[in-house]
């Protein structure tokens, strides 16, 4: 225990390295932290034996394999009987999701949005800055207490909208494969995943419970139904500490690997008592889909990711089989993130608008539940497609899609993508992934850009691509050749374009070559990113 830990109650074997931002003992409390022990000692071990386990996979893919469902779980698939959970309080009608980070304005916006949900980011759309990791918590807190406010520099006020009722809170956790650095248990790093969900399980969750809902949670980046069976046993023991009833905590899970796709059903099996069903996390899938197969671009080659919209034949498939499983299992299946933001310019924003209106009414059509808005500009016309199709009902759950039938090579039917490799596009995912990323190590994880908001799974899409079309020796439109060198230029003349003195980017287009054009390709530009942070 440092000095500065001396005004917490911190249980043996736990140590605070970070400083203690203001109000930090109201989420690292007593039982938080014991949680925070208690779920590192018993679960730590096997996350990190799952982890091991993609790199196996992953390394099977690079040798000529390929992502299949799995024959071991047949008899689930197959069994007709089984079903999740009803929905939980609060859950039942989620035709719009507002998504966004903790942070104290964007949290009253949010909840000020009138959407049915609002998903509170840890993950994606936020940094994993000490003071955002227990901030975020804190704001949570104040605003299922209605204490939140907020003041901008400017001088405008934040508050929640009197008597008005708040979207249900349901919070994303960092990945698995996210460390936490300022918490160690027996002098190891503890889990990102296990601490955001403590800290919220034990405090800010148990006042939704007293508001007659739960401690709900969306999960992100998982690969496998195991690793959705280590949630489980985390869920079934947070409970048992607790003293609540089992399914009192429900989870959605973002299927937005590339190997969940192929485990749909059994993801939803090994959470079924927690399960609130399953979202098509659309960009990170994108990402996946290069991550997976980069080293083998011949028949694994997406075009400017412009070009990769919902309707090409692989990413049809996938939120298809989805729908489909879903309420095969009767569970909620929500639709993606439209990342458009409200423009001042009208004939920019009216063009927003109709992207926005066309890709959910696609979705509602399709069958699915509700989908996400990453602004609250968005939230009216997402309630309004969607209740177009629902009108009073809460959800299409009963419209089964026993019409799709979705084969393994149907998910892996990239090659048949439409669309062109171009220069624009190579320049496109270089300044887009520099100004993310200088936006990400200065502690803002949701970042407009181009008229759309932009988080970390987009950065990966962008920094992907480029290191499969070097790897590939992809000629652009150009007729010009993708080679690193021509990386290293564009990111000079890209980085010339940009606002203020080159210097200010420095640190940000160091990141983006290091992941980029590396040897070596890193699997998540979030680890070296958050070794730089304090």
């Amino acid at each position: 225990m440092t000095a500065q830990n001396q005004t917490l109650d911190i249980p043996a074997g736990l140590e605070i390295t970070g400083d203690l931002p203001e109000g930090a003992e109201r989420v690292l409390t007593p039982r938080a932290l014991e949680l925070i022990v208690e779920l590192h000692r018993k679960f730590n071990p096997v996350r990190l034996e799952r982890l091991e386990a993609r790199k196996e996979r992953q390394a099977e893919i690079a040798r000529g394999a390929d992502l299949d469902f799995l024959p071991e779980t047949a008899s689930i698939r197959e069994d007709p009987d089984w079903q999740v959970a009803p929905p939980a309080p609060g859950l039942e009608d989620r035709r719009v999701e507002v998504t966004g980070p903790t942070y104290k304005k964007m949290t009253i916006n949010a909840l000020n949005s009138g959407a049915k949900v609002w998903l509170a980011d840890q993950e994606d759309a936020n940094t994993p800055q000490w003071d955002s990791v227990i901030g975020g918590q804190i704001n949570l807190l104040d605003a299922l207490s209605r204490t939140i406010d907020f003041t901008s520099p400017e001088g405008k006020s934040y508050t929640l909208a009197p008597d008005e009722e708040l979207p249900t809170i349901v919070v994303r956790p960092r990945g698995w494969h996210m460390p936490e650095k300022h918490i160690l248990v027996d002098g190891e790093e503890t889990s990102g995943s296990l601490v955001d969900f403590a800290l919220y399980f034990a405090t800010a969750g148990q006042l939704q419970l007293e508001k007659g809902k739960g401690p709900y949670f969306y999960l992100a980046k998982m690969e496998s139904h195991l690793e959705a069976r280590l949630w489980n046993q985390v869920f079934d023991l947070a409970e048992d500490s607790f003293g609540l009833p089992r399914g009192t905590i429900r989870a959605t899970v973002l299927i937005e690997t590339y190997p969940a796709a192929f485990e749909m059903e059994e993801i939803l099996y090994e959470l079924r008592e927690h399960s609130a069903g399953l979202n098509a996390g659309r960009w990170d899938y994108i990402f996946s889909v290069i991550k997976y197969y980069r080293t083998r671009g011949s028949e694994f080659l997406l075009p400017d990711r412009s070009d990769v919209t919902m309707t090409v034949p692989f990413m049809r498939a996938y939120t298809e089989l989805l729908v489909r499983t879903c309420h095969k299992r009767g569970a909620h299946a929500i639709g993606g993130m439209s990342a458009f933001v409200p423009a001042k310019d009208p004939e920019a924003n009216e063009a927003a608008f109709a992207k926005v209106r066309e890709d959910k009414s696609r979705e509602a059509r399709n069958g699915f539940d509700g989908s996400w808005v990453a602004h609250p500009g968005m939230v009216d016309l997402c309630r309004e497609v969607f209740t177009e199709t629902l009108g009073e009902r809460p959800n299409q759950i009963d419209n089964k899609r026993e019409d799709v039938s979705v084969t393994a090579a149907d998910l892996l039917d990239v090659k048949s993508t439409p669309g062109s490799i171009t220069e624009e596009g190579l320049r496109t995912n270089v300044n887009v992934g520099i100004q993310y990323l200088r936006a990400w190590l200065e502690g803002n994880g949701a970042v407009a850009i181009h008229g759309l908001m932009e988080d970390a799974a987009t950065a990966e899409i962008s920094r992907s691509q480029v290191w499969q079309w070097v790897d590939a020796g992809v000629q652009l439109d150009t007729s010009v050749t993708v080679t690193e060198d021509l990386v290293r230029q564009i990111v000079a003349e890209e980085v010339a374009k940009l606002p203020g003195e080159e210097s200010d980017w420095k640190d940000a287009t160091d990141l983006f070559l290091s992941v980029a054009i590396a040897p070596d390709y890193v699997d998540f530009l979030t680890l070296p990113a958050y070794a730089q942070m304090s």
